[in-house]
């Protein structure tokens, strides 16, 4: 049985503030750490619609699950169609937008820098073109337009040329390839040391081959629509492009007085939790609340 750390736990718990009976949605629902305890607040009358885009990840959860007492829907859907899939409306909804670490211990799956493989990277693997499709035919403006807007790369541009010169001989089908592309790019002198110089290059392949940010705001704005009167919305970023969305989508949604933002600030993890969990070192809690209409 697999399991990670849910990141933020307790802090989540609280700003969703459950109640019993509650429905629930758990959207990227992981291994289910978030999912089991949100459900166990809501309680055998509660329901739990547990959605992500991997059906690996699923899979996992149901197992993980099986014995937690209320009722239980799983979802192989993008979050981004929770508007459109899920019927319910809810009294409580988590959006984590991370990558689960599975993704990265899973060698095939081509998300880690750590071994070779093939360069892949999708989320689900059932639809959308790999790294490695993207990376051989995108342009040398799109791509290093991508690494500087979704990894922060300094040196985007000159990795976009390695990358392009080197596909041109067939070396750009594996992870390897596209670390020694990043490394012929970067001088030594040049790189950060406290992460390995693929890191930005690989946030940011990622995070354009699975459409992370693509109308981001847009869909939490159509998700918080799903709350009841009084229901909360909580988001979890680990990217600082991630958590723009969720900020500026809070503040539209607070403009109309339908809602009300709950941190003013985002919350992150403690030094304690950084310590014990080092996935959780970048994330950021964000939560809303829509306001239970006044009746006369």
């Amino acid at each position: 049985m697999k399991r990670h750390k849910p990141v933020l736990l307790k802090e989540t718990l609280e700003l969703l503030r459950i109640e019993p009976g509650a429905v629930v949605i758990d959207a990227t629902i992981g291994h289910g750490g978030h999912a089991a305890q949100m459900l166990r607040m809501a309680g055998p009358k509660g329901k739990l619609i547990g959605i992500d885009w991997d059906e690996q990840m699923l899979a996992t959860a149901k197992e993980n699950l099986k014995d937690v007492p209320g009722a239980k829907v799983f979802l192989h859907a993008d979050f981004r169609d929770i508007p459109r899939r899920v019927s319910d409306a809810a009294d409580a909804i988590l959006l984590d937008f991370g990558v689960n670490l599975e993704h990265f211990e899973a060698v095939e799956r081509g998300f880690s820098f750590q071994a070779d493989a093939p360069l892949d990277m999708r989320m689900d693997r059932s639809s959308k073109e790999t790294a490695a499709a993207w990376l051989n035919r995108a342009t040398h403006g799109e791509i290093a337009k991508t690494l500087r807007e979704f990894g922060g790369e300094r040196f985007a541009g000159k990795v976009a040329a390695e990358i392009v010169s080197r596909r041109k001989q067939g070396r750009m089908k594996r992870t390897g390839d596209l670390v020694e592309a990043v490394l012929a790019a970067i001088p030594p002198k040049a790189r950060d040391k406290r992460i390995h110089p693929a890191t930005r290059t690989f946030q940011a392949v990622r995070i354009r081959v699975n459409d992370e940010l693509e109308q981001l705001e847009q869909a939490i704005i159509a998700i918080a629509d799903k709350l009841k009167d009084g229901g909360r919305l909580a988001t979890l970023s680990y990217h600082s492009g991630e958590d723009g969305c969720a900020k500026r989508a809070m503040k539209l949604l607070a403009e109309d007085r339908r809602f009300r933002i709950l941190t003013k600030k985002p919350i992150v993890p403690s030094e304690a939790e950084r310590r014990d969990n080092p996935s959780s070192r970048s994330a950021k809690l964000r939560g809303i609340e829509r306001i239970k209409e006044e009746t006369e």
